[in-house]
């Protein structure tokens, strides 16, 4: 049996996997920032389940809320940050305001509940951190660029923070999905104004985003890939949910070797090297 922190668990993944982990018998302190919209597993998980209101933007009440699931329940093993949204705008039209609400709950959001929880897992000599990424967090697509801020800012701190933690026995897991029918694109999603200059922008995001989405996977089916990363003796640093998200990964990445290796000879140049010659 194992103990859960999971943020924004409130639809989509989080309620999903929240849901998965109660029924097979593990214990699950839920966070929302509507304790309504958690009213189903109380009711269905009784005890099991622990309900906490939590804006995890707000760092002492994230401290808080960890501190209280750790009472309550005597141990934390699995810590979730699956809170977050989807921002909407080109880059010249964000606002300030914009894009630090896209960082402040996406990543610092996901640094204060994991700060949080580092104690508690330190002292029982192990834990698991799993930190809901992105294929946005690998690569990169026009028109949600806070997104993408946030997500590749996520993706670096928390591969320091897997070799900073790894001595104390705990694990951390950057979970990359891909198109899932969750409501990320849809009522949790804010948006830019937009520039006029930008329509015929926006026309061509709107249909590249829904060719990518075409088939969107279900929250509910990924929780049992979640429940096999959990449970692995040595998890994985990343894993991808979904074919689509892998093939997007693996297309960026084959690209992006390729062009370093066309300009390696810049690489030699830069460090006053002669360029090696081909044979």
């Amino acid at each position: 049996m194992k103990t859960w922190f999971i943020t924004g668990a409130s639809r989509g993944f989080g309620h999903a996997w929240a849901r998965a982990a109660l029924e097979r018998g593990d214990r699950v302190a839920a966070t929302a920032r509507d304790l309504n919209t958690l009213d189903d597993l109380v009711a269905e998980f009784g005890d099991a389940v622990l309900a906490l209101q939590l804006d995890v933007t707000d760092r002492a009440a994230a401290f808080a809320a960890v501190d209280r699931a750790q009472a309550h329940f005597g141990a934390l093993d699995v810590v979730v940050n699956n809170a977050g949204y989807g921002h909407f705008g080109m880059v010249e039209e964000l606002t300030e305001a914009e894009l630090r609400d896209q960082l402040e709950t996406n990543l610092f959001g996901a640094v204060w509940v994991t700060q949080a929880a580092l104690p508690h897992l330190r002292a029982q000599g192990s834990g698991h951190v799993v930190q809901v990424s992105s294929i946005g967090g690998i690569s990169a697509f026009a028109g949600i660029g806070a997104y993408h801020a946030s997500k590749w800012a996520l993706e670096g701190i928390s591969q320091s923070l897997a070799q900073e933690v790894a001595g104390f026995g705990i694990h951390v897991t950057l979970v990359e999905p891909g198109p899932f029918a969750t409501d990320w694109g849809g009522p949790s999603a804010r948006h830019s104004a937009q520039l006029p200059a930008y329509d015929d922008a926006h026309a061509q995001m709107r249909a590249a985003r829904a060719a990518r989405a075409s088939s969107p996977g279900d929250p509910r089916a990924s929780a049992t890939a979640l429940l096999a990363v959990v449970d692995a003796p040595v998890p994985p640093l990343r894993v991808f949910f979904g074919d689509v998200s892998l093939g997007i990964a693996t297309a960026d990445y084959e690209q992006r070797l390729a062009t370093w290796r066309e300009w390696e000879h810049v690489s030699h140049l830069a460090q006053g090297e002669p360029a090696p010659t081909t044979p």
